[in-house]
């Protein structure tokens, strides 16, 4: 009888998930419809929506991927190490002479210099050589069907397929992330119809399989989100023993000669500058690491990307391919924190009285402010940075774990 029982139930649990499949195909297949109605209002052509369509299936993958948090909170050095790589360098290098003249005519009709072009190029895909395995109307649409970004992504969507129709691409070939970012330069949809150019002058704009395509839309892109002539990304520099950490961060920009007069300098040790250019001190792992100062171009890097991280890897990695030196001041060893770690962290905090909201696992600007005052409090270096120390002292990782 249990052995009856038993194989009922298991039968009605297949019968269960097998109908909540239909149930969610039909709807997926429902939606489908609808977005297809609003693409061929949007000017999408009828024939074009109904091929189109009739070969996009859901990807439960995407949701998933869209659903999820990482398990590990990246730190700096752990980000920079895995991005700014001689295998990088090297290999920018190489599609820099590859491209040399291409590059250089880039630069004197946009204003963005050939080496930050090639090094947007390595770090979006190691230059072609990773641009994604899903396919991206697939991805859209499942992402459109959902209820979370819904409205984004149908417009992504429909972008798409304009994109698809206006360029006679093919549309099993159009493959990119699972967020719908495509081609050498990962670019979304919107931007893909806004910026990109027809590089090679064949007629057409594609992105995955013309390289000078890509880098001639990544230089009209930087160019329209307000990349300045003439002007660096920004440079590692040395400060003070008595730096007052309270004064890094966008909200602290000063002029060169302002920092000048509060000992700050290049990296080498020579005179950062005297004049009236803003620039704004970033520490991303806190004061035994590396810091940098960050022009107004570090702020265009991160319209593409909007991580301070990203920025210095593009801004060191230009530099690299450009000849100069890699970092003066060499990375921290610090582990990858659990997100469980940071939010002990943001609890302990709270309970000595040390506003940081929610713990949720996310170092952000409340949780920096909150580490400050937590080591002005107990005369630590005010950088608001969780390096080991502080984890350690407020109880986050063992007195063991600190001494790696």
């Amino acid at each position: 009888m249990s052995q009856w029982i038993s194989g009922k139930f298991k039968l009605s649990l297949l019968s269960f998930f097998t109908l909540l499949g239909s149930a969610h195909a039909a709807d997926f297949e429902t939606c489908k419809v609808q977005l297809a109605a609003k693409a061929v209002q949007k000017g999408v052509a009828q024939d074009v929506a109904e091929k189109v369509f009739a070969d996009i299936h859901y990807q439960p993958k995407v949701i998933k991927l869209d659903r999820s948090q990482p398990e590990f909170v990246q730190t700096f050095p752990g980000y920079y190490g895995k991005r700014v790589t001689t295998w990088r360098i090297n290999k920018g290098r190489e599609m820099y002479d590859k491209h040399r003249d291409f590059l250089h005519q880039l630069t004197t009709k946009y204003g963005v210099p050939a080496h930050y072009l090639v090094a947007f190029w390595g770090l979006e895909t190691n230059f072609g050589g990773y641009k994604g395995t899903m396919n991206v109307l697939d991805s859209l649409t499942t992402l459109a069907c959902d209820e979370r970004r819904s409205r984004f992504f149908t417009g992504e969507l429909i972008t798409a397929i304009k994109l698809l129709q206006r360029e006679s691409l093919a549309q099993d070939k159009m493959v990119g992330s699972w967020a719908g970012a495509m081609g050498h330069t990962q670019f979304m949809p919107s931007a893909y119809m806004h910026y990109a150019i027809d590089g090679d002058g064949d007629g057409q704009v594609n992105l995955w399989d013309s390289e000078q395509d890509a880098l001639a839309s990544a230089a009209n892109f930087l160019a329209q989100l307000g990349w300045q002539p003439g002007y660096r990304w920004g440079r590692e520099v040395n400060l003070p023993e008595d730096f007052d950490y309270r004064q890094a961060g966008y909200a602290n920009k000063r002029a060169l000669k302002e920092w000048n007069k509060l000992g700050i300098t290049k990296a080498d040790g020579t005179a950062l500058g005297n004049t009236d250019e803003l620039g704004y001190i970033v520490v991303p792992a806190g004061h035994t690491g590396p810091a940098f100062i960050a022009y107004p171009n570090f702020r265009t890097i991160m319209r593409w990307n909007n991580s301070e991280f990203y920025a210095i890897a593009v801004g060191k990695l230009a530099d690299q391919i450009a000849g100069e030196a890699g970092l003066v001041k060499p990375l921290p060893d610090l582990p990858a924190y659990n997100r469980s770690d940071i939010i002990a962290l943001q609890a302990a905090l709270n309970n000595l009285g040390h506003d940081v909201g929610k713990p949720d696992g996310i170092i952000g600007p409340a949780t920096r402010a909150g580490i400050r005052e937590y080591q002005i409090d107990n005369n630590m270096i005010a950088d608001g940075f969780p390096g080991l120390a502080i984890m350690t002292k407020i109880g986050v990782l063992p007195e063991t774990e600190s001494q790696g």
